[in-house]
């Protein structure tokens, strides 16, 4: 399985695929290293390679010990490659996965990690643009932090863009993951620093909650609420933290944060979480309203069975062979004005309580039968007082009597 990339590196095995390549551990001359192998038909892109040397400064730049570095670009036949660090451990989506979600401390710990990382790619005037737990790496050989949380790196830097060429996407394509997209790219403008802030802040809330505020349902749907509906409060968070996560979900980019005052009030904001438990909220019910049912019905292809937790399928009309994959970047059709003023407006999906009967469930269908059968018998009982009461005072009016003062009658 072993294979050469260019002159300088071997990849010995596969580490992960996803929808633009696969990651294989490696050797390089300085030691071992990550590299990802993007597709063959990328590979074969010669707008996409000049691309791919245009960015190589700027990748090979970015130096923080927050982001996973990347240490050359090879080019080579049908090769187009990334060599990166070697980051020992896991990606944030595995472990959550495992534990659904985390205590805020240990959340709030990561997040300011990733954001560092962010604040140093934005000086350099490099944006992201596909932040999400899939792209966080977790250090298991670093010092652990607050709430034990591991040292967290933020890597696949420069990916989005270099598959984002004007050929490849036109103005009605977007690229990126449904659950984590700004308002303003599914509006159709670019992507600039803010951006990532929003990706970043819907990631902190899924940590904290074990689902993303504007997902669920059909990919239409999701995108919909990005733009036209507002986040719920977290029950149990503490006040301050949820106005950082408000302000950084603003629909209006110029209201967030910058990445590096984001990680500086998260760690202000560290003491006060300290050694608090996860949050017990459930996902909020996920069934499509009739607008979305419309929506869905005039697609081309049926919704995909099952998605696992919090993720959405691609908006029909992909082009991506990958239509259930959030692992890796998606290119969605933009939805219309119309399409995107058709869900309503305001505030997003509530969290259940945590035991509460999910919609649609055998539990929840039945207290909804025995609150239909109580209210139906009080409205029985309501209607039959109501009639005894109509029927006395029409009797009364109807026919007035003098008082009886005539003696017993015996019988």
């Amino acid at each position: 399985m072993t294979r050469k990339i260019g002159s300088r590196y071997t990849a010995h095995q596969i580490l992960g695929r996803g929808s633009a390549g696969t990651v294989w551990l490696g050797e390089g001359p300085e030691g071992p290293v990550a590299i990802k192998l993007l597709r063959e038909d990328l590979a074969s892109d010669q707008e996409l390679v000049g691309r791919f040397v245009q960015e190589r400064t700027a990748l090979l730049s970015l130096d923080h010990a927050r982001v996973v570095g990347v240490h050359d670009l090879v080019v080579d036949g049908n090769d187009l490659a990334l060599v990166m660090d070697l980051v020992r451990g896991t990606d944030l989506r595995t472990r959550l996965d495992r534990e659904r979600r985390m205590a805020p401390e240990a959340a709030v710990a990561i997040v300011a990690d990733v954001a560092d990382g962010l604040a140093a790619a934005h000086a350099a005037g490099i944006v992201h643009r596909d932040v999400k737990p899939e792209n966080v790496l977790l250090d298991m050989q670093g010092p652990l932090g607050p709430g034990g949380a591991h040292p967290a790196l933020l890597t696949d830097f420069g990916v989005a863009k270099l598959i984002d060429s004007p050929r490849r996407t036109r103005a009605t394509k977007i690229i990126g993951t449904p659950d984590y997209l700004a308002p303003e790219i599914i509006e159709g403008l670019p992507p600039r620093a803010a951006v990532d802030i929003y990706a970043l802040a819907t990631v902190l809330y899924e940590l904290l909650a074990g689902f993303t505020p504007f997902g669920g349902g059909h990919p239409g749907a999701v995108l919909r609420r990005h733009v036209t509906e507002t986040v719920v409060p977290l029950p149990g968070i503490p006040e301050e933290l949820w106005q950082l996560l408000v302000q950084c979900l603003a629909k209006a980019p110029a209201s967030r944060l910058r990445a590096s005052e984001l990680a500086a009030r998260l760690r202000e904001l560290l003491p006060l979480v300290a050694g608090m438990p996860p949050l017990d909220v459930d996902e909020p019910d996920t069934e499509p309203s009739p607008a979305e049912e419309a929506y869905e019905d005039s697609a081309p292809e049926p919704r995909a069975a099952a998605p696992r937790r919090g993720a959405v399928p691609l908006v029909p009309g992909s082009t991506s062979a990958d239509s259930n994959n959030r692992d890796t970047h998606t290119s969605m059709r933009v939805p219309g004005p119309d399409e995107l003023a058709g869900g309503a407006r305001g505030t997003a999906r509530a969290p259940r309580a945590s035991g509460a009967a999910r919609p649609g469930s055998a539990k929840h269908r039945a207290s909804t039968r025995r609150r239909r059968v109580t209210l139906g018998v009080a409205g029985v009982v309501l209607a039959a007082a109501a009639g005894i009461g109509v029927y006395a005072a029409s009797s009364s009016d109807a026919q007035p009597t003098a008082p009886d003062t005539s003696s017993p009658t015996a019988p």
